[in-house]
């Protein structure tokens, strides 16, 4: 199994240090031959941002935009499995506390907003760690 996370992608644009890649993320039936027919199928078209290596690639270019299967866990565990125990924790809390359902929902799910505040706060930070490289596609 590889270590790394490729899309093949064309350069849609670059300005301020960064590189924006377009590429298309489909499942894995999207090429089936039949796959038009099909509500299983399905394609998005995705802007990735790189940052740095700028002079070498212009607009156009096709390249390949890799990440580490490291910051890949990483996001997961930034967007989703951190979030879920938040939700948890904080409804069983609430709960125990005051033996109301409707008062536990929306406390778990007020406990999210200051979370996601810290993250956009520290969106420079998380960016270093979940950092894509780019290449010529050969």
């Amino acid at each position: 199994m590889s270590a790394n996370i490729k899309h093949s992608g064309v350069v849609d644009e670059i300005s301020d240090g960064c590189i924006k890649v377009r590429i298309v993320q489909s499942s894995a039936c999207a090429s089936c031959k039949v796959a038009s027919h099909c509500n299983a199928s399905e394609s998005k078209e995705k802007i990735i941002d790189v940052y740095g290596a700028i002079g070498r690639f212009s607009v156009g270019d096709a390249v390949i935009v890799t990440a580490s299967q490291g910051s890949g866990l990483y996001a997961v565990f930034l967007s989703s499995v951190i979030p879920l125990f938040l939700l948890v924790a904080v409804l069983a809390a609430v709960l125990a506390a005051t033996g109301s359902e409707a008062a536990a929902a929306l406390s778990s799910l007020g406990a999210l907003v200051p979370y996601y505040l810290i993250l956009y706060m520290l969106r420079d930070k998380v960016r270093s760690r979940l950092s894509f490289s780019i290449e010529h596609e050969d």
